[in-house]
């Protein structure tokens, strides 16, 4: 009997969903195992077979904890709010919604082109998901508690004594008894007050005062701004000063915005990484992102000014090396100081900052650039007069904007130092020349330093920090690099941020209201006057008497008030879907508290090492926040984290000779010629081959309609490279093609046979056939009987059978746990060549395999499963145990030598005694 692959994928595909064979429910007679991959964004383009990787990864997990007995939750939705669809939008004026739901469910889009959609290639692949707990986090019911979470960010402040998020009723209550003296708390409030003072405050200024407290707060703030996009963007989305979506030049822009204050959890995410098992470059990468340094914040004088620049620095030490200060372009002191003979070149430079994301500026250590002001601070120590300079290595996000520049003691000031020709001054002995480079260790002992003369690095820093608070010019502080995270976006397609206006204070729509639901608009792009698109919306007022939207045509100001306009990030939606799986039906509450202690936290959670310092950061965030409020008990959402690495694209390439509309097949190309690569699409080869087709190129683009084609041996062969799998490539390969020909279980084994799990390696279609070879040969080993028909024995197995058996157990089972794939299917390919030489077919080895094969495979595991006479469903037996008993040999093969060298080999029982051998 053939290997049908075809029909019996498409059989228990059906029969898993109609038998919801994966579905799960709370059960406390079963430990629980929580699988979860990192929400898929439903782009237009489906998938390409570079993205099912971790979710094949994740899937094998899944079942094989099944097979242990473990009560599996492995759900699987969308992230689907984005810039995409908005962009999709505004070309075609297709509403976001209606683009979205054709990416995951299929259908025709604007023009007439068939999606197949993200669920439905989800399914062909045959992943064991629970489809019933389906998320969109586009859904209003979904996003009402993306709201819901908002709402309760607004309402709270961050207590530094409980070490939690608290109530602001609480602080409100404080103030009017105490005012804030007393108060230990994230903010960013500077003046003090009496009880007095707060109760004869207007409610406009209470107001105003809260909003310094509050973790979800409005205030102008420095943001990445993309005029194309029309919207801010966070940093992990600006790469080298362009949008990461549509490659779009991005401006540093002061702008009213919703910000978290995240900087609150700061300690709490840098310490929560030692109790997670997380790879140790991501635990760098966060831990780079919140920066935490010791260090002094010093007052300098300005000459000439009664003004003063607080900086910030990690090595006070170093105080009396100070030769310049440098300030962030876009500190607010800048334009204050400037004299009038700056003043042009100082903008000029602010300007041409603004055009660079504060990622870039960290990561360009080589760039020396930088401007004079034309002011001076006196040295605290000296008094002596030190330019003031701006430069973009100087973040105002970071310490105080500012900073006291040490050439001798430091790279970056030793750079600039060189550039701009200012004095460099030792004051750490213990290096090299420091007119030639920079000694940066802390190992060493003062010079040149008054005060601390002679004292080694770590005694002067405290002797300094202590003279500073003495005469009362400084404190030693601890600082962060972490800034609070802008959550506003200028667009359309996200969550209502559930917030109106009165008298220009922020106040929240009540809960009962929510969802507030995205209205309807004629485009979506900003308005005319700037506003973003949701000011195009006629009905967006809310009325606060019969608490629903209305007309904008209403606003009074007295009961109908505007609501904001501006719509939640992108990874708002994804900063806590892992706890609406728990309960994903749930109208009443943001899940019920038994399911979210039954499931949490994630056991393993799969998805790209690119979100790192994004989604996964804020997502620990919300969770310790929820925590700190009850709604949840687990301090970290994710407790093992592992980052798939990239399955690379096999690009192919046409050669263009110079000048004509000649192309030359690879081979024939000689070191004289003159050639341009092109890239064309991969799916134009014949098959597995390098070569072309000719006349499918000549109608894939107009260019090559009339090209002549220099062939070799009659074929025109192309030249093959590695890259990203990337439309803009052609290098892409659709999963429903290899599904097509080749079978969702051979694609399954394939991409865990490329390699380790978590490194890059390039698509090789051609390995494809190997892998599908060995799946037909798997299929031969149960129809081993007359005519290929299906055969078993209930004979008991040889030992020989038995030991490749549990040989294989130890190695699947020992691979799986270290997520070591790729070596669990070649030892399945051993183990299967073995079993067919030795013509095995008896039960209990065959049912055996495909218990430990069906994670890998589960279409033909389940058929044969089938075959075997079973009629549940394979998924939830027993993995077969381990015994180490039938790997011990009854024999062992002695060499036999004479005068030196082995002549020959004897088998001999293993029980004999030495005199006996």
């Amino acid at each position: 009997m053939q290997y049908n692959f075809k029909e019996i994928e498409k059989k228990w595909q059906k029969k898993w969903l109609n038998q919801k064979t994966f579905a799960t429910s709370q059960d406390p007679s079963k430990p629980k195992y929580y699988v979860l991959d990192m929400f898929p964004y439903p782009s237009g383009a489906g998938l390409h077979v570079g993205h099912p990787l971790g979710y094949i990864a994740s899937d094998i997990y899944a079942r094989y904890k099944r097979h242990q007995g473990y009560n599996v939750l492995h759900p699987i939705g969308y992230d689907s709010f984005g810039l995409p669809a908005e962009q999709y939008a505004i070309q075609t004026g297709q509403h976001p919604a209606t683009t979205t739901k054709v990416n995951i469910d299929g259908g025709l889009d604007k023009k007439g082109d068939k999606i197949t959609g993200y669920s439905n290639q989800l399914k062909k692949l045959g992943f064991s998901f629970d489809w019933d707990r389906e998320l969109r986090t586009s859904d209003s019911e979904y996003y009402r508690w993306t709201q819901w979470i908002f709402i309760q960010l607004f309402h709270s402040y961050y207590c530094k004594n409980s070490n939690k998020a608290l109530p602001i009723n609480h602080l409100i209550d404080i103030f009017s008894k105490e005012g804030n003296a007393t108060i230990n708390a994230c903010t960013t409030q500077k003046n003090i007050f009496t009880a007095n003072d707060w109760n004869n405050y207007s409610d406009n200024e209470k107001q105003d005062i809260l909003s310094k407290y509050r973790l979800t707060y409005r205030a102008e703030a420095t943001v990445n701004w993309c005029p194309a996009l029309g919207t801010v963007l966070a940093n992990d989305e600006v790469i080298n000063g362009v949008s990461e979506r549509g490659g779009y030049p991005v401006y540093q822009k002061k702008m009213m915005q919703w910000s978290m204050r995240i900087t609150a959890y700061a300690e709490r995410l840098l310490s929560g990484l030692d109790k997670i098992e997380w790879s140790e470059p991501i635990k760098e990468s966060q831990k780079n992102w919140i920066g935490k340094s010791q260090g002094a914040e010093i007052d300098f004088e300005i000459a000439n000014s009664n003004k003063k620049i607080k900086i910030f620095t990690t090595r006070p030490d170093t105080i009396y090396g100070s030769t310049f200060i440098v300030l962030a372009p876009e500190h607010p002191l800048v334009d204050e100081i400037t004299t009038g003979e700056f003043i042009i070149t100082v903008n000029q430079y602010k300007e041409d900052s603004s055009k660079r994301s504060e990622r870039e500026r960290i990561a360009d250590a080589k760039t020396i650039s930088g401007q004079f002001t034309g002011a001076y601070g006196i040295h605290p120590f000296t008094k002596k007069n030190v330019p003031i300079y701006i430069a973009d290595y100087v973040l105002m996000g970071y310490g105080t904007g500012a900073i006291m520049a040490v050439p001798a003691h430091d790279d970056r000031d030793h750079r600039f130092a060189k550039h701009f020709q200012i004095p460099i001054v030792e004051v750490i002995q213990g290096g090299t020349d420091v007119q030639e480079e920079a000694f940066t260790s802390k190992d060493g002992i003062c010079i040149n330093s008054e005060l601390i003369n002679g004292l080694k690095v770590k005694d002067a820093q405290q002797v300094i920090i202590s003279e500073i608070e003495k005469i009362n010019i400084g404190h030693g502080t601890i600082n962060y690099r972490l800034r609070d995270a802008v959550f506003s976006r200028q667009r359309y397609w996200g969550e209502p941020i559930p917030i109106y206006y009165k008298d220009d204070i922020a106040y929240t729509l009540p809960e009962t209201a929510l969802p507030l639901v995205l209205p309807e608009v004629e485009k979506y792009l900003p308005t005319e006057d700037g506003d973003p698109p949701l000011g195009r919306a006629s009905i967006w007022a809310w009325d606060i008497e019969k608490e629903q939207v209305v007309s904008k045509e209403r606003i009074n100001h007295t009961t109908v008030f505007p609501l904001d306009l501006n719509t939640m990030p992108g990874w708002a939606g994804s900063s806590w879907y892992y706890l609406r799986y728990t309960d994903p039906k749930n109208a009443t509450k943001l899940a019920d508290p038994a399911c979210i202690k039954y499931w949490e936290n994630v056991d393993l959670y799969i998805g790209g090492s690119e979100h790192a310092t994004g989604h996964l950061l804020y997502s620990r965030f919300w969770n310790k926040f929820l925590k700190d409020l009850g709604y949840v008990n687990k301090e970290e959402p994710f407790h093992k984290l592992i980052n798939q690495g990239m399955i690379l694209g096999q690009s192919a390439f046409v050669y263009r000779m110079d000048g004509t509309q000649n192309y030359i097949s690879r081979n024939l190309i000689e070191p004289q010629h003159k050639i341009t690569p092109i890239h064309v699409d991969v799916n134009l080869l014949k098959g597995t081959s390098d070569e072309i087709d000719i006349d499918k190129l000549r109608n894939w683009r107009d260019e090559f309609k009339e090209a002549e084609f220099i062939l070799e041996n009659g074929k025109y062969i192309c030249g093959r490279e590695i890259e990203k799998m990337s439309k803009r490539w052609y290098n892409v390969i659709n999963p429903d093609d290899v599904c097509e020909e080749y079978g969702a279980d051979t694609l399954r084994l394939y991409e865990m046979f490329l390699g380790p799990l978590e490194q890059s390696k390039p698509w090789n279609t051609q390995g494809l056939v190997g892998v599908h070879n060995f799946v037909k040969k798997l299929w031969k080993l149960y129809h081993s009987g007359p005519n290929d028909s299906f055969l078993v024995s209930e004979d008991k197995p040889s030992k020989e059978e038995l030991k490749i058996l549990h040989q294989l157990i130890k190695k699947v089972t020992d691979d799986i746990e270290n997520f070591s794939f790729n070596t669990t299917v070649s030892s399945f390919m051993i183990a299967v060549n073995e079993w067919s030489k030795l013509k095995c077919s008896k039960r209990e080895i065959l049912e055996s395999l495909l218990l430990i094969f069906s994670p890998y495979a589960p279409h033909i595991a389940e058929e044969l499963w089938e075959k075997l006479g079973h009629s549940e469903s394979i998924e939830y037996v027993a993995m077969p145990a381990f015994n180490p008993l039938y790997l011990v040999s009854d024999s062992f093969e002695y060499p036999v030598s004479f005068n030196g060298k082995v002549r020959f080999k004897i088998e001999l029982p293993a029980n004999l005694s030495s005199k006996e051998v």
